[in-house]
């Protein structure tokens, strides 16, 4: 069975544009996400105007801020600042990749821990760790909230992670282990120096595969009736296709999708998921800028 993205996302967009409605119906601004794109990234370029579209869609005010791949670290730094200090824009995203001449740990850091809606800041990923409110990393946010749609069983299941980045692996890994719903896994985090690695996928009740590698994860690595999510999305050139190119998870979908209970399709699956939890972000960003005395008893404090 699929786990789509696409259609959970949709209903949570659909939820985020009525308490929009109620903010905006009781005198408040509606939220506002500012994106910075550095470059000409094709799949970044996507990402964005996705992101730029969805708030569209739901009431979101949004601004797109475009910089050549030579721009300064010093002008993106000042990008950065400038937004900062705007009281109208509640979340600030820069997309990842940054051209090499950036250095994006300190990129990341520049942006302030209130309006980091990707989760980056070390300041956001040690409350996640702790588990203190804060912004969860989208894509491992967006993820959670999958398997709770779909009503997944996690509770002392064996889960095994595959990735350690800082974005997606370490704190999925960190999120499905904690005393929660979904969660209470037991987790095992993969990466690319474990050795006998099908010989941990093969005993996972749950699968997430985060590698970045297409089609990685065959059907001989999984366990019949596992539950399989492909954070993976790669072009794989394909002259056939009209655009040239295929997009690929890291899980060979044909094969793997006959054993797996459920599994995420690409696309459509965990992209969507991880902008409609930026989205959810962005919303909580907002009603945080609000006195929580001042916020319409109508609208989710969460």
């Amino acid at each position: 069975m699929l786990l789509d993205g696409k259609k959970i996302s949709d209903e949570i967009k659909q939820e985020i544009a009525e308490e929009v409605r109620l903010l905006v119906a009781d005198g408040y601004r509606p939220p506002h996400l500012a994106a910075i794109l550095v470059g000409h990234d094709g799949a970044s370029e996507t990402y964005v105007a996705s992101k730029v579209k969805s708030c569209e869609q739901i009431g979101f005010g949004s601004t797109l801020v475009r910089l050549p791949s030579n721009v300064s670290e010093e002008r993106l730094l000042a990008e950065i600042k400038a937004i900062n200090s705007n009281e109208e824009i509640d979340g600030l995203i820069v997309q990842l990749p940054l051209p090499k001449h950036i250095d994006e740990q300190k990129v990341t850091e520049s942006v302030l821990p209130k309006k980091d809606v990707d989760g980056f800041h070390p300041v956001n990923v040690g409350k996640l760790v702790l588990g203190l409110p804060t912004f969860v990393s989208a894509t491992p946010m967006g993820i959670m909230e999958l398997l709770k749609r779909y009503n997944i069983e996690t509770s002392g299941k064996h889960c095994v992670v595959l990735g350690r980045s800082n974005i997606v692996g370490t704190p999925m890994a960190n999120l499905l282990s904690r005393n929660s719903n979904p969660g209470n896994c037991t987790v095992t985090l993969c990466h690319s120096r474990t050795k006998n690695l099908s010989e941990f996928t093969k005993s996972a009740d749950i699968l997430i595969a985060a590698l970045g590698k297409a089609e990685f994860v065959t059907a001989d690595m999984v366990k019949d009736g596992a539950v399989v999510v492909d954070v993976g999305i790669t072009r794989v050139e394909d002259q056939t296709n009209q655009r040239g190119y295929v997009l690929k998870g890291d899980v060979a979908f044909g094969e793997v999708n006959k054993k797996a209970s459920y599994i995420t399709p690409v696309p459509g699956g965990v992209g969507r998921m991880t902008i409609a939890a930026l989205l959810q972000n962005t919303l909580l960003a907002r009603k945080n800028s609000i006195k929580p005395s001042k916020i319409p008893h109508h609208v989710s404090k969460s």
